[in-house]
């Protein structure tokens, strides 16, 4: 029953075509919506007999939050199941490719559509934020264009409502590390300021082509964010774009835009898309409120156990500095 194939019924409506995507812990599909008669995309739990019980609450996390988040560059959740012990989650079928795929295919974008694009992703986590929920994994690769140019983020999994218990392993450190902000690869919690820090690194990397910080390893990645700054931009990119992307990528949280709302404002979308946003009224998930309770920072130190983690041997690595 775990071995999906194309023709599958899942949950007795969702007939699966083809393997879309692969991910760390699960599978994306495109399916048949047997109920509805509509082309939807279906995310599977990969079978993990030692994790299948974390991923499952994840899933269901996963399914929690994006569901609450109804916005036109959202990618929408339809439903979620669970069918023979494995949990799935059904979405929209974005027909479009992901950030990742247009830079790896068409090499680096123009900036006015880097501005449009991240101005889209902005506005995305603006929801997401005034929603108290953290994404905690921006990157190319959770991002997808259409081919009229309309932006969704997607990708849910690993997000955390503030003031919500998450689900952690002890030693995990989640995230992608190219796109990590400095206070995560230091063991700290992440707030919106670090969703809004990977946007900048996710924009650096729609405009040369290449990504900002890659140290060859996990580690030598997590020192480049804490230590280095990132290449120049070209001098064809625009003033505004520029100094966006910079601040941005500010090491300091405090130093970058007080909100994704801010970011859209300055990227120059129109007032009729940023009116829905509300101004940062979730201080917390920008860092510049009351601190979040202990169980609920995901690499707080009281989830850590002596057990190794990338962001541990980082610290261990600046305390020899």
């Amino acid at each position: 029953m775990r071995r999906l194939k194309t023709g599958f019924v899942l949950g007795e409506r969702y007939v699966l075509e083809g393997r879309i995507a692969s991910g760390g812990m699960a599978d994306v599909w495109e399916a048949l919506d047997e109920t509805l008669q509509r082309q939807v995309a279906v995310k599977v739990m990969r079978p993990d007999t030692e994790h299948e019980e974390i991923f499952r609450l994840r899933f269901r996390d996963e399914a929690l939050h994006a569901a609450a988040l109804l916005h036109t560059n959202i990618a929408t959740v339809f439903d979620y199941g669970e069918h023979d012990g494995l949990a799935y989650l059904v979405m929209e079928r974005v027909e479009g490719r992901t950030l990742s795929e247009v830079v790896r295919e068409d090499g680096p974008v123009e900036p006015d559509r880097v501005g449009s694009i991240i101005g889209q992703a902005a506005l995305a986590l603006g929801v997401a934020h005034d929603q108290r929920v953290v994404h905690r994994d921006v990157k190319p690769g959770n991002i997808l264009l259409r081919s009229d140019g309309l932006v969704k983020l997607t990708d849910f999994g690993i997000a955390r409502a503030i003031g919500a218990a998450g689900h952690t392993r002890i030693g995990e450190l989640l995230g992608t590390p190219h796109y990590l902000s400095p206070e995560q690869a230091l063991g700290e919690s992440a707030s919106g300021a670090s969703d809004l820090y990977a946007l900048g690194v996710v924009a650096h990397e729609l405009i040369t082509g290449k990504r900002p910080f890659d140290g060859g390893t996990p580690i030598a990645t997590a020192l480049m964010h804490v230590h280095e700054a990132p290449p120049p931009l070209p001098d064809f990119v625009p003033e505004p774009l520029a100094m966006v992307v910079t601040d941005l990528l500010a090491k300091n949280p405090a130093d970058r835009p007080p909100n994704a709302r801010a970011v859209a404002v300055r990227l120059g979308l129109a007032d009729h898309e940023i009116a829905g946003l509300a101004l940062g009224l979730a201080r917390t998930v920008y860092g510049d409120g009351d601190e979040p309770d202990e169980e609920v920072k995901p690499l707080s130190r009281a989830l850590l156990d002596p057990a190794p983690t990338m962001a541990t041997d980082v610290a261990d690595l600046l305390a020899e500095d």
